[in-house]
């Protein structure tokens, strides 16, 4: 689904929160969320390729964020990189691989047996912009299933909201608190992994205002293109570390095979 001429989000946004469990009061105000920010996004030309309705944003100044990033002692003290397999994010896994650093990468919608793609920085078939492509990992990492992976630095989450406080919303799958949930089950990411979102300026909200679950995982960092805002000291707890399967649908783990391999008898 495309945007429309007038910049504005289409009348039926692609929703991905149709296999989640929770509240549905909490559903219907996070998809009401998400409708406000792609649809001021598009207003405002800032949504680039493919469009910002139904998606993580790829939005303008992606780069600069990404730069931002990088820059700060988090990133220069981490050795191995879990980021989201989104457009906006593809300059953070594409600096990751420049400066040496281990990328993991999750196979779209988790849906493989092995789930991950692993980039070795020392071992790309292909120029580091394209390897952290979806495409291109497909052709320069390993796929790998999570026992396979190595204790992780830092994680790099993206958004289609987030607030100042560190609370995130994404496009409403919720991969990325399961993957969260997953690696920290196996001991990948602990206290002090750093969880970091690059965002644009419009898609920041006020402390308080994205409704959360006890699943949500809120970001220590949220950059945009012009500043990096410390949300440390404001964050909610992250949540426990292991799969809350009572608030998982059935169709849910069953199109996520490592659930499936894992869920509890």
């Amino acid at each position: 689904m495309t945007v429309g001429q007038d910049g504005c989000v289409p009348r039926h946004a692609p929703r991905h929160d149709r296999d989640a469990g929770g509240p549905a009061d909490v559903l219907a105000a996070k998809a009401a969320l998400r409708d406000e920010v792609w649809t001021a996004m598009s207003a405002a030309h800032v949504a680039r390729f493919p469009g910002a309705a139904g998606r993580i944003p790829n939005f303008t100044g992606a780069e600069a964020a990404a730069q931002r990033l990088r820059e700060l002692p988090e990133w220069r003290a981490a050795r191995t990189l879990k980021a989201n397999p989104d457009l906006p994010q593809l300059p953070v896994r594409q600096y990751a691989l420049e400066d040496g650093k281990a990328v993991y990468m999750a196979v779209p919608r988790l849906a493989e047996a092995e789930p991950f793609f692993a980039l070795d920085p020392d071992h790309l078939s292909e120029p580091p912009r394209k390897a952290a492509s979806i495409s291109g990992a497909a052709r320069s990492a390993r796929r790998v299933s999570l026992a396979d992976l190595a204790p992780v630095d830092l994680v790099v989450m993206g958004s289609v909201a987030v607030g100042e406080d560190g609370s995130r919303l994404g496009k409403g799958g919720g991969f990325a608190d399961l993957e969260f949930a997953l690696a920290s089950a196996a001991g990948l990411i602990g206290p002090g992994t750093v969880t970091a979102t690059t965002v644009h300026e419009l898609q920041l909200r006020p402390a308080g205002t994205i409704p959360q679950t006890a699943h949500d995982v809120p970001v220590d960092l949220v950059i945009t293109p012009d500043r990096v805002i410390d949300c440390r000291d404001r964050r909610g707890p992250r949540p426990e570390a292991g799969i809350r399967w009572p608030e998982l649908t059935e169709e849910k783990i069953a199109a996520i095979p490592l659930l499936a391999a894992q869920r509890q008898p």
